[in-house]
């Protein structure tokens, strides 16, 4: 054996068969890539050959035994991109985008999550490079004067490029357009492998972001054209029965509609938010079709689609990465047509996710962040602020507020890895193994609670029956990963299909002066709430770029594009390029109708692609009288510690100045409104 390993060129086949079968592994363990037939087979076993070839080939061309310590280090840091994919994967059943690595402010927060996310077993997969230092101090003497001729690395590479060749036109034989067409980041990893998905990931990048520099007014045209092509006309009967109306909209975190009436011990889960749902007096409107369009960039996605009616982006989170673009979002709409005053309420501090930039874009006025709010230890779990302390704390900010206000409330608790303190648990976890799944419920619950001690709030501050109230979830909260045990929880196998259906979150609205329609099954997505709130505020959304329509209009259209190119309907669900029947979740044959309709959702995502990475909303006015947001007028943070109750603002002594008229004295706490 030592004879064998006293060759360099030995030395780094070694290392090549290692990290070739480490990927593979990792591959069929970890990640559910969905393999159909004997070639994707056989492409997930190879893919990981040509990238292990060239990157730890350039080990080749050090010096004696310099080149054992290059592939080595090579080595290592493919093995640390592998297995970030394994942890990123295991919560967000997706790879990580170099978008997603930018995002690193929002690591400080993430602690709890990644530590829940590691296994004790995972040592296995740093094995292959402890035997690699093993042998590199075993017979790094041999390799000291021994010469490697050029000729051998460039083989190397050249046996490398062959094979990605070779595994290129296989890709692209079984799967068409596989470069061309890459909503689905599984279909490039399972064909071409995590490391040419990393290289592919940063060369899509740099294009989108060029996208930005050769964009000019024309190209908002196409935009434009689709999406006043699909509008749908208001209802006439609801057109601004709202305007003037307070808005309070309430971000559910990672709840999913299956909460909804589930129960469990034979409890309820959500007992108010079922009776919400299920009034006889029919206040609200559920839509029990409602699904969530994140991808990436989960809650700052929601955010995103909620106010501006775009898609996220396929990679990141356009909140980071678009962070400085031009929107017309509904903040600044409302601001501009009613003069509402805009607030953002979020337990968390005001970096996290950009919000403390992005809002600026959107035209928030006020941002509550974590510096309004007792973070002492005893209010805070996991992400931030618990949900109980945050609303009652929001109390009073909401009502120091100038009416009409629209207000965005972030709930958190609800949020992997679903903590809760025993005191604040008062329903027991399932009991499925599943520690995410079954403390899911738990959090569930405690959400729940601290919903129906703010909305008996609101009723005693006078705010219920005179605003407009909406309620969603904004992504899903058990992934893929977990389909074990929510088989156990469902009841039936979590099939692609069966998957697709739990993407749906929870929608209800109260509307002054409109009647609840109780639970309305039409099929809706994130993207159609702000057109529907502009058109019940008497706003036609026509005039915006904007691709949901209206839900109460007749003219609404039940297609629900994701992120990734799939889309359900009321008839079938496509997901990975195979339809489905609603009725059945069997396989069917799709009609030239679905296959142009699949069509249609692409190019929608393509378009909006297009507006993001183009900034192309700069080139565009939606009317005569719109100001574009100018981002410098904002500051948010409460700098003092102290917030204003509404009765300090109301009793600011007053003096007259030297002509005799009268001007308000500020409150001493630093108010972060903006300053016009």
């Amino acid at each position: 054996m030592k004879n064998i390993f006293r060759s360099k060129m030995s030395f780094f086949f070694v290392a090549v068969i290692l990290l070739w079968l480490k990927s593979y592994l990792i591959y069929v363990n970890e990640f559910n890539l969905d393999v159909q037939n004997d070639t994707q087979a056989f492409l997930l076993f190879f893919n990981s050959l040509s990238s292990a070839l060239i990157f730890l080939g350039i080990g080749l061309f050090a010096k004696g035994k310099r080149a054992g310590i290059w592939v080595i280090i090579i080595d290592s840091l493919m093995s640390i991109l592998l297995y970030a994919n394994v942890v990123y994967y295991r919560f967000n059943n997706d790879y990580i985008t170099l978008p997603t690595m930018t995002q690193t402010d929002n690591f400080g927060s993430l602690g709890g999550s990644i530590a829940s996310l590691t296994q004790w077993t995972d040592i296995f997969y740093a094995l292959d490079i402890i035997v690699l230092i093993a042998l590199y101090i075993w017979f790094k003497k041999d390799w000291s004067t021994e010469r490697i001729s050029r000729r051998k690395p460039i083989l190397v590479f050249i046996i490398g490029l062959i094979a990605f060749s070779l595994n290129l036109s296989l890709a692209e034989a079984d799967r068409p357009e596989l470069l061309k067409r890459t909503f689905d980041r599984n279909y490039i990893v399972k064909y071409l492998g995590i490391y040419n998905f990393a290289i592919y990931d940063a060369i899509q990048n740099v294009k989108s972001s060029s996208q930005r520099v050769l964009a000019d007014s024309d190209d908002i045209t196409e935009v434009e054209n689709y999406t006043k092509n699909k509008f749908a006309e208001p209802n006439p009967e609801l057109f601004g029965i709202a305007e003037g109306k307070n808005i309070i909209k309430i971000h559910l975190e990672s709840f999913q509609s299956f909460l909804i009436n589930y129960e469990l011990h034979g409890e309820e889960v959500t007992p108010f938010l079922n009776s919400l749902v299920n009034d006889p007096n029919q206040d609200f409107t559920y839509y029990d079709n409602f699904f969530h369009q994140t991808e990436q960039g989960k809650t700052a996605d929601a955010e995103l689609i909620m106010d501006n009616s775009l898609y996220g982006l396929p990679q990141g989170s356009a909140f980071v990465t678009r962070g400085t673009n031009t929107y017309q979002a509904l903040p600044a709409i409302l601001h501009q047509h009613q003069n509402y005053h805009t607030a953002v309420f979020h337990g968390d501090y005001k970096s996290f996710w950009n919000r403390d930039e992005i809002y600026k874009q959107f035209g928030v006025d006020t941002y509550f962040d974590a510096s309004y709010y007792d973070m002492s230890e005893e209010n805070v779990i996991n992400y931030g602020l618990k949900d109980k302390p945050f609303f009652e704390e929001s109390m009073p900010l909401l009502e120091s507020l100038d009416q009409p206000f629209y207000a965005h409330l972030m709930t958190l608790t609800h949020h992997h890895p679903y903590l809760v303190g025993e005191e604040d648990a008062t329903i027991a976890p399932a009991e499925t193994g599943d520690k995410s799944v079954d403390t899911y419920f738990q959090t569930a619950r405690y959400l729940d609670e601290a919903l129906e001690q703010f909305f008996n709030d609101l009723k005693e501050a006078g705010l219920y029956e005179d605003s407009v109230i909406l309620l969603y979830g904004d992504h899903y909260g058990i992934s893929e990963n977990h389909n074990r045990a929510m088989k156990e929880i469902i009841g039936e196998e979590i099939t692609p299909f069966m998957n697709a259906q739990l993407q749906r979150v929870p929608l209800l609205i109260k509307v002054p002066g409109m009647e609840g329609k109780g639970t309305v099954h039409e099929y809706s997505g994130q993207m159609d709430v702000m057109p529907t709130l502009l058109h019940l505020l008497g706003i036609n959304a026509q005039d915006y770029i904007q691709f949901g329509t209206d839900l109460f209009s007749e003219g609404h259209k039940e297609f629900v594009p994701f992120r990734r190119g799939d889309y359900v309907t009321p008839e079938y669900t496509v997901v990975s390029g195979i339809y489905y029947d609603n009725a059945t979740g069997e396989e069917i044959e799709p009609t030239e109708e679905m296959l142009k309709l699949k069509d249609e959702v692409l190019h929608e995502l393509e378009l909006s692609d297009k507006l993001l990475n183009g900034d192309l909303l700069r080139f565009y006015s939606p009317n005569d009288d719109w100001t574009p947001v100018d981002p410098s007028i904002y500051r948010y943070g409460n700098e003092s510690g102290v917030v204003p109750s509404k009765q300090e603002e109301e009793e600011s002594v007053t003096e007259e100045n030297e002509d005799g008229e009268v001007e308000e004295e500020q409150p001493e706490a630093t108010n972060p409104e903006i300053q016009e």
